[in-house]
C-alpha cells in the first residue's frame, strides 16, 4: 500500500507543477500540524547528533590524553596526582570512572583500613561511576530511535488524512478523472515525504551513537577492571611491608 501511493506520487506529481508555496496554501490544517510536527522532530534530532558529535568526540580525545598520564602517577604510587590529572580531563568518560575509584580507596587509605572491603568499596564506587557517565552519554540519543520510528508514520497519517480530503472534494465538486485529485493527493503525499527525511537522518544517528557509546562502556569497564588490580596489588604490596 505505502510503496503503492509512492508510485502514484511520482505519476501526480508529473501532472501538476511542484510548488512549495502553493502546496502549503492549499493543505488542510491536519496535514500544516503534521508537517510542522516533523520539521520540529527533524530539528530537534539534528540538534541531539550535533550535541553528541562533539561530547563523544571530546571524551575521545580527552581519554586519549588521559590514559597515559594516569598511567605514569599509578606507577609512581601518586594516587594524589591520579586524581589531579583525572580532574584535569573533565571530559573523559574514563577520567570520570577513574576518579571516582581512586578517591573511595584514598579514603580507606588514609585510614589505614586496606582490606578486602576497601577494594569492593572502590568497585562498587567504579560501578556507580559508570551507570552515571553511561547515562550522561546516552542523553537524547532514545530520542532518536523514537523519532526514527514514529516520524513515517506520523507523515503517513498526515498522507492518509490528505487523500481522504481529496476524494472528499471529489464527491463535493462531481469531478472526475486523474487531473481532479493530481493536487490534492501530491500535497498529502508530502507529509510522507517529510516524514521520512526526518527519520533517515534520526536511523543513521541513532546506530552510529548507539555502536560508539558501546565502546566507551568497554573502555569505561576495561579501566574499572584494571584500576581494581592496581588497588589489590597495592594493597598487598602495603600488607607486606
Amino acid at each position: 500500500m505505502f510503496l503503492q501511493m509512492q508510485v502514484w506520487g511520482f505519476l501526480f506529481l508529473q501532472e501538476v507543477s511542484f510548488d512549495p508555496l502553493s502546496m502549503w496554501h492549499h493543505m488542510g490544517a491536519i496535514d500544516k500540524g503534521i508537517v510542522l510536527l516533523m520539521f520540529f522532530m527533524s530539528a530537534w534530532s539534528i540538534g541531539v547528533m550535533i550535541d553528541r558529535y562533539i561530547a563523544f568526540n571530546a571524551a575521545r580525545n580527552q581519554s586519549r590524553q588521559f590514559a597515559p598520564a594516569v598511567a605514569g602517577a599509578l606507577k609512581n604510587g601518586n594516587l594524589d596526582e591520579a586524581i589531579k590529572v583525572a580532574d584535569r580531563f573533565n571530559k573523559s568518560h574514563l577520567a570520570k570512572v577513574v576518579v571516582a575509584g581512586l578517591q573511595e580507596f584514598k579514603a580507606h587509605q588514609a585510614n589505614n583500613e586496606i582490606s578486602g572491603e576497601t577494594i569492593e568499596a572502590s568497585k562498587r564506587a567504579l560501578e556507580r561511576a559508570e551507570a552515571i557517565v553511561h547515562a550522561e552519554l546516552k542523553r537524547g540519543i532514545p530520542s532518536l530511535a523514537t523519532i526514527g520510528s514514529s516520524a513515517p508514520f506520523v507523515g503517513l497519517l498526515g498522507t492518509v488524512v490528505g487523500i481522504i480530503n481529496a476524494f472528499r472534494g471529489i464527491a463535493t465538486e462531481k469531478a472526475t478523472g486523474l487531473a481532479a485529485v493530481a493536487g490534492g493527493i501530491s500535497e498529502a503525499l508530502v507529509t510522507t515525504a517529510v516524514g521520512l527525511v526526518a527519520a533517515i537522518p534520526a536511523v543513521w544517528a541513532y546506530n552510529y551513537f548507539s555502536n560508539r557509546l558501546e565502546s566507551f562502556d568497554v573502555e569505561m569497564g576495561n579501566s574499572s577492571s584494571e584500576l581494581i588490580d592496581y588497588f589489590i596489588k597495592r594493597s598487598q604490596k602495603l600488607a607486606a611491608k
